[in-house]
Protein backbone atom coordinates (compact mmCIF):
# COMPACT_ATOMS: atom_id res chain seq x y z
CA UNK A 1 0.00 0.00 0.00
CA UNK A 2 2.89 2.36 0.63
CA UNK A 3 4.22 1.89 -2.90
CA UNK A 4 0.78 2.56 -4.35
CA UNK A 5 0.50 5.69 -2.20
CA UNK A 6 3.93 6.83 -3.41
CA UNK A 7 3.00 6.39 -7.07
CA UNK A 8 -0.45 7.95 -6.75
CA UNK A 9 0.93 10.96 -4.87
CA UNK A 10 3.72 11.64 -7.33
CA UNK A 11 1.59 11.10 -10.45
CA UNK A 12 -1.27 13.15 -9.01
CA UNK A 13 1.16 15.91 -8.09
CA UNK A 14 2.63 16.01 -11.59
CA UNK A 15 -0.81 16.19 -13.18
CA UNK A 16 -1.73 18.83 -10.59
CA UNK A 17 1.30 20.87 -11.67
CA UNK A 18 -0.17 21.20 -15.16
CA UNK A 19 -3.49 22.37 -13.71
CA UNK A 20 -1.56 24.76 -11.46
CA UNK A 21 0.49 26.18 -14.33
CA UNK A 22 -2.66 26.86 -16.32
CA UNK A 23 -4.55 28.34 -13.36
CA UNK A 24 -1.73 30.65 -12.31
CA UNK A 25 -1.16 31.70 -15.93
CA UNK A 26 -4.86 32.34 -16.47
CA UNK A 27 -5.10 34.64 -13.45
CA UNK A 28 -1.94 36.47 -14.54
CA UNK A 29 -3.14 36.97 -18.13
CA UNK A 30 -6.52 38.29 -16.99
CA UNK A 31 -4.70 40.67 -14.62
CA UNK A 32 -2.46 42.01 -17.40
CA UNK A 33 -4.87 42.02 -20.36
CA UNK A 34 -8.13 42.57 -18.53
CA UNK A 35 -11.43 40.74 -18.63
CA UNK A 36 -12.95 39.88 -22.00
CA UNK A 37 -16.75 39.65 -21.93
CA UNK A 38 -17.91 36.10 -22.50
CA UNK A 39 -14.36 34.74 -22.87
CA UNK A 40 -12.21 35.43 -19.81
CA UNK A 41 -13.28 36.73 -16.42
CA UNK A 42 -11.16 36.90 -13.29
CA UNK A 43 -11.68 34.31 -10.57
CA UNK A 44 -13.17 35.42 -7.24
CA UNK A 45 -10.22 34.52 -5.00
CA UNK A 46 -6.94 34.94 -6.87
CA UNK A 47 -4.85 34.23 -3.77
CA UNK A 48 -6.53 30.88 -3.12
CA UNK A 49 -6.12 29.78 -6.75
CA UNK A 50 -2.46 30.73 -6.79
CA UNK A 51 -1.80 29.14 -3.40
CA UNK A 52 -3.53 25.95 -4.59
CA UNK A 53 -1.58 26.03 -7.85
CA UNK A 54 1.73 26.01 -5.98
CA UNK A 55 0.91 24.30 -2.69
CA UNK A 56 -1.33 21.49 -3.89
CA UNK A 57 1.12 19.74 -6.23
CA UNK A 58 4.03 20.49 -3.90
CA UNK A 59 2.33 18.79 -0.95
CA UNK A 60 1.23 15.88 -3.16
CA UNK A 61 4.73 15.15 -4.45
CA UNK A 62 6.32 15.61 -1.02
CA UNK A 63 3.69 13.39 0.61
CA UNK A 64 4.09 10.73 -2.06
CA UNK A 65 7.87 10.81 -1.71
CA UNK A 66 7.70 10.21 2.03
CA UNK A 67 4.86 7.66 1.90
CA UNK A 68 7.21 4.66 2.03
CA UNK A 69 9.31 5.81 4.95
CA UNK A 70 6.77 7.85 6.91
CA UNK A 71 3.31 6.78 5.80
CA UNK A 72 1.42 8.84 8.38
CA UNK A 73 3.11 12.12 7.45
CA UNK A 74 2.87 11.35 3.74
CA UNK A 75 -0.81 10.50 4.07
CA UNK A 76 -1.53 13.71 5.93
CA UNK A 77 0.31 15.80 3.33
CA UNK A 78 -1.48 14.11 0.44
CA UNK A 79 -4.87 14.50 2.13
CA UNK A 80 -4.24 18.21 2.72
CA UNK A 81 -3.14 18.50 -0.91
CA UNK A 82 -6.35 16.92 -2.19
CA UNK A 83 -8.48 19.26 -0.06
CA UNK A 84 -6.42 22.27 -1.16
CA UNK A 85 -6.72 21.42 -4.86
CA UNK A 86 -10.46 20.83 -4.48
CA UNK A 87 -11.02 24.14 -2.71
CA UNK A 88 -8.82 26.09 -5.14
CA UNK A 89 -9.90 24.57 -8.46
CA UNK A 90 -13.15 22.74 -7.79
CA UNK A 91 -13.93 19.31 -9.20
CA UNK A 92 -14.06 19.18 -12.97
CA UNK A 93 -12.79 17.36 -16.01
CA UNK A 94 -9.20 18.58 -15.62
CA UNK A 95 -9.01 18.30 -11.84
CA UNK A 96 -10.72 14.98 -11.20
CA UNK A 97 -7.63 12.84 -11.75
CA UNK A 98 -5.14 14.80 -9.64
CA UNK A 99 -7.64 15.15 -6.80
CA UNK A 100 -8.66 11.49 -6.97
CA UNK A 101 -5.08 10.19 -7.28
CA UNK A 102 -3.78 12.29 -4.40
CA UNK A 103 -6.82 11.62 -2.23
CA UNK A 104 -6.60 7.86 -2.76
CA UNK A 105 -2.84 7.95 -2.19
CA UNK A 106 -3.36 9.80 1.08
CA UNK A 107 -5.99 7.30 2.18
CA UNK A 108 -3.76 4.32 1.32
CA UNK A 109 -0.83 5.85 3.17
CA UNK A 110 -2.97 6.47 6.25
CA UNK A 111 -4.28 2.90 6.15
CA UNK A 112 -0.86 1.28 5.61
CA UNK A 113 -0.69 -1.77 7.88
CA UNK A 114 2.98 -1.73 8.85
CA UNK A 115 3.65 0.90 11.52
CA UNK A 116 6.28 3.55 10.92
CA UNK A 117 9.77 2.75 12.10
CA UNK A 118 10.74 4.18 15.47
CA UNK A 119 13.83 6.28 14.84
CA UNK A 120 15.04 9.79 15.46
CA UNK A 121 14.35 12.50 12.92
CA UNK A 122 17.83 13.94 13.12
Amino acid sequence: MRNAALMLGVIGGIIGMFVGFFSWGYTEVVDKVGEIDGVATQVENIGLVRFGALGGPLLAIAGGAMARARALWGGILMSVSAVLMYSAFGFGIFTMFPIAFVGLGGLLALLAGKPDEEKSHF
